[in-house]
């Protein structure tokens, strides 16, 4: 991605002679309050932090060109970061942080064809594979070369070729779980997504290859393929039936030294009434144990993914365990349009019950809560989690709140 400066002045002084530059800003901040506690932990982590995101768009006639810069300051840094070596406080995920978070020249002059290059946020279907990590205070960002393509009615062909993946360790790297430097992981990776439009739902056929060369990350290295079909369905005027089905197979890539083989499957159904929505759903997450005497040795994993969306909002199976995962949950929501002089006001809960893929563990039980307020271009959210661990894991409760305000 070295030559994305030349592709920018080449880009926006070709787009110039027919159509002026427009230039728009970006503004995106969070202040943030996360409270961990954790056994056996004697100390509860309390992190305020502060993130900043800014930059600007440039636009000229088919092309466009942004460039974003992402700040993270502790200002309360009671906390285990990962990086600052407090290891009495629980982990919070979040170091301070200064970096280039996204730098990208987007095309759009070829017929129903977008073309960008340099770094740039990904996030794929519902980002259970692939996704940029918006709830961390970092955001993971990918440094590739991507393409998309509509030509066919109801079609459209995803290709992306991602040579480093920026995670939410930020530039300064690491790992909670040793010295390694994470902040920026190198590889060669392919990620493709085909999908289909029926007025039923969306079908979609993917194959995520991921290679990842920076020790301990080999054992990440992954051939993904599978496939999804989500879609909603009209009952009446004001009553909808929602459904998710989703498979994938999962097996050794590239420089990862296990050899195995794994499954996985979901299937979610929902009913919306109005502004009162009820769900739920089975998740699976396959262990292998083929060719290994029984033993499993490695289980389905998903690196690239927004995972706090997934499996418990406690964080607490972010890497699925050797013997797999099964996570049986409901959600009930509801939202009131307007209310006490706000835009909108929604409300959630979700209750998991995780066990794990073999051998017949209860790994444990999480509830979740959330409420969030919206005010034309500020966000307030509360959110609450509470994970009773069994055969995995310890007891973790975890409580936020946040105020957003972007442009």
């Amino acid at each position: 991605m070295c030559g994305l400066p030349v592709l920018v002045l080449i880009g926006l002084a070709s787009g110039s002679a027919d159509a002026p530059v427009t230039l728009k800003p970006i503004i995106d901040a969070r202040l943030r309050y996360e409270h961990v506690e954790q056994v056996p932990l004697a100390a509860d982590a309390d992190a305020l932090t502060l993130r900043i995101r800014a930059g600007f768009e440039a636009k000229a006639k088919d092309w466009s060109f942004l460039a974003e810069s992402e700040a993270l300051l502790a200002i309360n840094p009671a906390y285990n970061s990962g990086l600052n070596g407090k290891t009495t406080y629980p982990i919070v995920p979040d170091p301070q942080n200064i970096e280039l978070n996204r730098l990208q020249l987007q095309y759009r002059g070829l017929p129903n064809t977008v073309i960008t290059v340099g770094r740039q946020r990904i996030n794929l279907d519902d980002q259970r594979f692939v996704g940029s990590v918006a709830w961390r205070q970092n955001e993971q960002t990918f440094d590739a070369a991507r393409v998309e393509w509509s030509g066919i009615e109801h079609i459209k062909f995803d290709l992306t070729y991602a040579d480093n993946v920026r995670t939410i360790w930020g530039a300064d790297g690491g790992n909670a779980l040793g010295p390694a430097r994470l902040g920026e992981i190198g590889g060669n990776n392919v990620l493709g997504n085909v999908g289909y439009t029926t007025k039923y739902g969306a079908l979609t056929g993917f194959a995520y290859l991921v290679d990842q060369n920076a020790a301990p990350v080999f054992a990440n290295s992954s051939q993904t393929y599978g496939g999804r079909f989500v879609g909603a369905y009209p009952l009446s005027p004001h009553v909808k039936l929602t459904y998710l089905a989703s498979y994938a197979s999962q097996s050794n890539y590239r420089r990862n030294p296990n050899r195995y083989q794994a499954n996985y499957y979901a299937g979610e159904l929902g009913l919306a009434v109005n502004t009162l929505t009820l769900g739920g759903g089975y998740e699976v997450l396959g262990a292998d144990t083929k060719g290994n005497g029984g033993v499993a040795v490695t289980s389905f994993q998903t690196p690239l993914a927004t995972l706090h969306k997934f499996n418990g909002w406690a964080d607490k199976f972010l890497v699925t365990p050797t013997n797999g995962l099964r996570d049986a949950y409901g959600t009930i929501g509801y939202g009131w349009k307007k209310p006490l002089g706000l835009d909108a006001i929604a409300l959630t809960a979700v209750y998991h019950r995780f066990d794990s893929d073999r051998l017949g563990q209860h790994y444990g039980d999480e509830i979740d809560a959330q409420a969030v307020f919206r005010k034309g271009k500020y966000a307030a959210l509360l959110k609450y989690a509470d994970y009773r661990a069994d055969a995995f894991g310890t007891d973790t409760k975890k409580f936020w709140a946040s105020l957003e305000w972007s442009i």
